[in-house]
């Protein structure tokens, strides 16, 4: 199968499922944060942190930036269906091509029209957030301005949740400036509002290289896992059967 194959059906696999991923809270889960065209990383994880029983989560952003795109985004999407349930690839602003265009996107400006068209809805299936019991909630970026997680089930791309939890970024300021372009801005009035709502205790994302890896009292952390932002690689490990309570209750491993 080529790329477009698998991506098909891999969309297949997740698109009935809804945008919201229930992790199996007696597995060791993996959080793997933007690997951006990082093959080396993704060799690694797959290696050298991954084990049999493990889950492992992909936070979005695969592609782009990175000098192998491609083979990072086929090595997830074929793992994916090697092992759907150990397996996840949230979607990140990267994979969201067929809906909001961006720049830099030297993966998919690289690729013909046709190929670019069909791989840009295959990722739309993509899931936008995963949950481990009830107090740890994965995206790519912010936490939606939702009334409960069951909201985000069927959160549609272009929408704000979509937004939200595919650009949003954050910051320490408690009345940040909204930012221009595709960005919001949340600050931790925001935070502590939307969590309560949707009744998690701590956020796991990627996306924004700038932000601190703790934030809000140790309830966001953000994660790395490419080269593309000065050696910031790193995994999250949340042990089998662990009461989150802290992003701290989360190890951080150097891959």
């Amino acid at each position: 199968m080529d790329l477009r194959d698998i991506a098909r059906e891999v969309a297949g696999i997740v698109a009935p499922r809804g945008r919201l991923v229930e992790l199996d809270p007696s597995a060791r889960i993996v959080f793997v944060g933007d690997v951006h065209g990082d093959l080396d990383a993704v060799e690694r994880v797959f290696s050298n942190v991954v084990g049999s029983g493990d889950v492992v989560v992909f936070l979005g952003d695969v592609v782009d930036r990175g000098p192998a795109s491609r083979q990072c985004l086929e090595r997830v999407l074929r793992a994916k269906l090697e092992r759907p349930e150990h397996v996840h690839l949230l979607m990140g602003n990267h994979e969201a091509w067929g809906v909001a265009r961006f720049r830099p996107a030297d993966f998919w400006t690289s690729l013909a029209a046709e190929e670019a068209d069909v791989l840009a809805h295959a990722l739309l299936a993509l899931p936008l957030a995963a949950r481990h019991s009830s107090t740890l909630l994965a995206v790519h970026a912010a936490l939606p301005n939702v009334d409960s997680l069951a909201s985000i089930v069927t959160v549609e791309p272009g929408t704000p949740p979509w937004r939200d939890m595919t650009w949003g970024d954050w910051s320490e300021e408690r009345r940040p400036v909204q930012v221009v372009l595709s960005r919001p801005l949340y600050g931790p009035d925001d935070f502590a509002a939307r969590s309560g709502r949707l009744g998690i205790r701590v956020l796991v994302r990627s996306h924004q290289p700038d932000a601190p890896t703790y934030l809000y009292q140790d309830r966001c952390l953000t994660l790395f896992t490419s080269s593309a932002y000065g050696g910031r690689r790193q995994v999250a490990v949340l042990a089998s059967s662990r009461q989150v309570r802290s992003a701290r209750d989360l190890e951080l491993y150097e891959i």
